[in-house]
């Protein structure tokens, strides 16, 4: 038996970044790496991310956020899925307000409508070894990285943030003429990353709009991601390309990210949609470790 059997769950969304939401507060169990990939096995619950809320880690402290990937890998932040995480333990209740803990630290959400939420997804950090990488860059508004040859490379010269998770963003003039499933693998994957990347196209179309594409570390291609947003803006607005605020536009919808001047915090503000509800079937953890 696994303590993960018939526990309830919410499969969400956050801007078509599918995310499955498990509150296990109280409970005594948790996630295992093992358990994730099983619950993405199921057809219907497949997930870009999985946040697991658990205990907060100190007495009298908010609730903390545990965040998988589809692969069993940990995240250390997720936008999209924190806004889910807002909706969920905001349902019925009368403030709008509240933070949870993240590996990050902590993420003040605040809910604008019944279905949107900001996230202040702290501050971004740039040095060559928060990011980090294996070679010291001290100029990260574009690091030497090319994909292809190297008197004509496809890919190169990408801006990098660490937003929670490593960040490489390419900006390109379409990013539709780039295959990203084929080269994200083996970006996210290069040696200059020692925890991996997700890696970013990003198409400025104006001062204050950008279209991206992106490929998500331990989740394959995505139809939205929360932090690369937040860090293709950064990045924008070093290289002087973008705004401070700015429109993300993304296969599954529209952020509005904000880099304020006044703290360095980065606000990330979109919609959320709870798909259904259910309760963990014991088949699919079979063979899984308790």
């Amino acid at each position: 038996m696994n303590p993960l059997d018939d526990r309830p769950f919410l499969k969400m969304n956050g801007l078509g970044n599918e995310i499955v939401v498990v509150d296990l507060r109280g409970a005594g169990v948790a996630v295992t790496a093992a358990a994730a990939r099983a619950i993405d096995a199921d057809p219907r619950l497949k997930f870009d991310q999985l946040m697991e809320i658990r205990d907060p880690a100190r007495p009298g402290g908010p609730a903390f956020v545990r965040i998988w990937n589809s692969d069993g890998s940990e995240a250390g932040a997720c936008g999209n899925g924190t806004r889910c995480v807002a909706w969920a333990m905001l349902r019925g209740a009368a403030p709008d307000r509240l933070v949870v803990e993240t590996v990050r630290g902590p993420l003040a959400c605040v809910r604008l409508g019944e279905w949107t939420f900001s996230v202040d997804m702290g501050t971004p950090r740039l040095k060559w070894d928060e990011i980090p990488l294996r070679d010291p860059f001290h100029d990260t508004r574009g690091i030497e990285l090319q994909i292809g040859p190297i008197d004509a490379p496809v890919l190169h010269t990408p801006a990098v943030v660490n937003m929670g998770n490593p960040h490489a963003i390419f900006f390109v003039d379409d990013v539709t003429r780039h295959d990203l499933g084929r080269f994200g693998p083996l970006l996210e994957n290069h040696p200059i990353f020692p925890d991996r990347a997700n890696i970013t196209l990003a198409q400025v179309e104006a001062r204050d709009h950008v279209t991206l594409r992106v490929w998500e570390r331990g989740a394959g291609l995505t139809r939205a991601c929360g932090s690369a947003a937040c860090a293709t803006v950064v990045a924008g607005v070093r290289k002087k390309l973008l705004e401070r605020r700015a429109t993300a536009s993304l296969p599954g919808g529209d952020l509005v990210i904000e880099w304020r001047a006044s703290d360095d915090h980065v606000i990330m503000t979109g919609p959320v949609e709870l798909e259904f509800e259910g309760r963990f079937d014991p088949a699919l953890f079979a063979g899984v470790p308790a």
